[in-house]
């Protein structure tokens, strides 16, 4: 069994929002609540995402959005708790001066970074530069802009089979059973 925690970006994912779409179909998910949705404050963020790592019992896959992606990888660096993590048009940690606080080694975790070619919070090539320090298989779905609701990302089957995927390939390898 693998928890899942849903880690929105900036100003939080509305119910519309495909993150809140996930958390209504997967059993065990979680969203992390920041203090202030409108302060993209990586330090605090960053422990508010170990909190709630901390408090699962199970292994956590992570599936993050935007600012949410940042908080999620430098989360990471003290957490033994993450088992994947799908991270969503992560937000560029130039912009927000908070390059120095994010690992540049790959994850001890699998995990995919998806990106857009018209993301106006970070560029198709910074993205891909961040997956590949990160060790995170890359994934362009061409021009969708930040991949939010506003980007048409309500229902996303598609993201949820990249999160199936995902979790499959993060479950413990039991000897002699079948996953």
């Amino acid at each position: 069994m693998l928890d899942t925690l849903i880690v929105p970006g900036l100003h939080g994912s509305g119910p519309e929002h495909w993150q809140s779409w996930f958390e209504r179909r997967l059993p065990h998910a979680h969203r992390v609540v920041q203090d202030d949705w409108a302060v993209p404050d990586l330090p605090r963020w960053s422990q508010r995402v170990q909190e709630c790592l901390a408090r699962s019992t199970q292994p956590v896959i992570v599936v993050a959005h935007s600012f949410g992606c940042l908080a999620t990888m430098a989360a990471a660096q003290k957490s033994r708790h993450i088992a994947g993590a799908l991270l969503v048009a992560p937000a560029n940690p130039r912009k927000f001066g908070v390059s120095r606080h994010l690992p540049v080694t790959p994850a001890t975790f699998p995990s995919i970074v998806v990106a857009s070619t018209t993301d106006p919070w970070v560029s198709l090539a910074f993205a891909r530069r961040w997956a590949a320090r990160w060790g995170s298989c890359f994934i362009n779905l061409g021009r969708w802009g930040h991949i939010n609701t506003e980007a048409g990302f309500g229902p996303w089957p598609e993201g949820l089979k990249l999160y199936e995927t995902l979790r499959a390939s993060a479950l413990p390898r039991v000897p002699g059973k079948r996953h």
